[in-house]
C-alpha cells in the first residue's frame, strides 16, 4: 500500500478502513479484477442489477467518500437538504459504476458503442498544424474515452499519460488491462518522477503525436499552479501547461460525457495556446486558469459525472452525510 504521504493530493482519503479491509476495499484489487470479470464474462443485461447492488451497498459504507461528493457538489449545484444530497451522492455513485462498467466493454468486448462529437471545428483547428498537442482532460464522465478517441482525421499515435493508482497492483492489472488495446496507436504512461519522462512526450509531440493528460490532479510531490475553479481557488498541476510551453504545441480541452448505455458525446473546446513570455510561471498560470474554466463549463453540464472523490474545500462544519 502507498504510504499516506504517497497518496495524490485529489485522492479518496482511506484511512482504517483500506488498511482493515486491504483488496477489499473500494480502491483495492479484487473490484478491479471484479468488475473486469463481470463484464467480459457475463451477459449485458447482469450489468443492472450488478451495478443496482454495488452501487448500493457503496452508498451506505464509504462514509468519506460521500462525505467528499456532497461537499464539491456543493460548489456546484448550491446548497440543498438532506434528501437533495443523498439522491446527489447516489446519482454520482450510480454513474461512476455504468462508466466504470463500460470501460471495461470498451477494453473486453465486441459490444457496440455509439460516440457523438460536438465542437470539433476546435479539433480540426490543432489537427491540421505541423506540430502534435497535448489533449487535457478531467475527472468526468467517461474520461478515458476522450483520450482515446479515435481520430476523426486519419490515425494519429497518442500518448495517454495516467496518474499513479492508489494500490500498486491495481495500477499493473490497469496497465495489463490496457495492453490489449495498445498497438500502433496507442501507448499507455503512468507519471513518474523519471526525468526523461518529460523528453519522451516532447519528442512525440515534434512528431506530430499527441499526448493526452489530466489536468485536475496534481501528481504527489509535482509542481502545481494557482487557479479557480467555481470561485474556489485550487492546486492544478502545471505538466500539461509546461509541456505545451516547451513543445510550442496548443492545448486541446476535452471532455467525453456519458450520455446513456454505451453512448457518450466528446465535447471539444477552444485550443489554448500558452504565451511564451519572460514570466514563465504567468504563462502557466494563465494557461492552467483557462484549462480550469473549461472543466468548471464541462461540470456544470454533467455534475454527477464529476468523479472527485476527495473534499477540495473542505469546510469548517462538515457536511452532514
Amino acid at each position: 500500500m502507498i504510504a499516506p504521504e504517497r497518496i495524490p493530493p485529489h485522492a479518496p482519503e482511506v484511512g482504517r478502513a483500506r488498511r482493515l479491509l486491504g483488496d477489499y476495499h473500494v480502491t483495492g484489487l479484487f473490484w478491479y479484477r471484479f468488475h473486469k470479470w463481470a463484464v467480459s464474462t457475463l451477459p449485458a443485461w447482469t450489468l443492472w442489477p450488478i451495478t443496482i447492488t454495488f452501487t448500493t451497498f457503496f452508498f451506505f459504507t464509504i462514509f468519506k467518500i460521500r462525505r467528499a461528493i456532497a461537499s464539491n457538489l456543493e460548489k456546484v449545484m448550491g446548497p440543498c437538504g438532506f434528501f437533495e444530497r443523498q439522491r446527489r451522492i447516489y446519482a454520482t455513485m450510480w454513474t461512476f459504476g455504468w462508466c466504470l462498467s463500460e470501460r471495461y466493454e470498451r477494453l473486453t468486448t465486441d459490444r457496440p458503442f455509439h460516440l457523438s462529437l460536438e465542437a470539433i471545428e476546435h479539433w480540426n483547428a490543432v489537427e491540421s498544424s505541423d506540430f502534435g498537442f497535448v489533449m487535457v482532460t478531467a475527472h468526468l464522465g467517461m474520461y478515458e474515452v476522450s483520450s482515446m478517441l479515435p481520430t476523426p482525421n486519419g490515425p494519429r499515435h497518442v500518448h495517454l499519460v495516467r496518474e499513479p493508482e492508489v494500490d500498486p497492483r491495481a495500477q499493473e492489472f490497469i496497465r495489463q488491462s490496457v495492453r490489449s488495446v495498445e498497438g500502433s496507436h496507442y501507448t499507455m504512461h503512468f507519471q513518474s518522477d523519471d526525468p526523461l519522462q518529460g523528453m519522451i512526450f516532447l519528442d512525440a509531440l515534434r512528431r506530430r503525436e499527441i499526448v493526452a493528460m489530466q489536468g485536475d490532479r496534481p501528481r504527489t510531490g509535482s509542481r502545481t499552479v494557482d487557479a479557480t475553479l467555481f470561485g474556489r481557488p485550487i492546486a492544478l498541476p502545471s505538466g500539461p501547461a509546461v509541456l505545451a510551453r516547451t513543445a510550442g504545441a496548443p492545448l486541446l480541452p476535452v471532455f467525453a460525457l456519458r450520455d446513456g448505455r454505451r453512448r457518450c458525446h466528446v465535447v471539444f473546446g477552444p485550443p489554448i495556446t500558452v504565451p511564451h513570455t519572460a514570466d514563465r510561471n504567468a504563462d502557466l498560470t494563465w494557461a492552467m486558469d483557462r484549462v480550469a474554466a473549461e472543466i468548471e463549463r464541462a461540470v456544470r453540464a454533467a455534475p454527477h459525472q464529476w468523479f472527485v472523490f476527495r473534499e477540495l474545500w473542505p469546510e469548517t462544519t462538515p457536511i452532514k452525510r
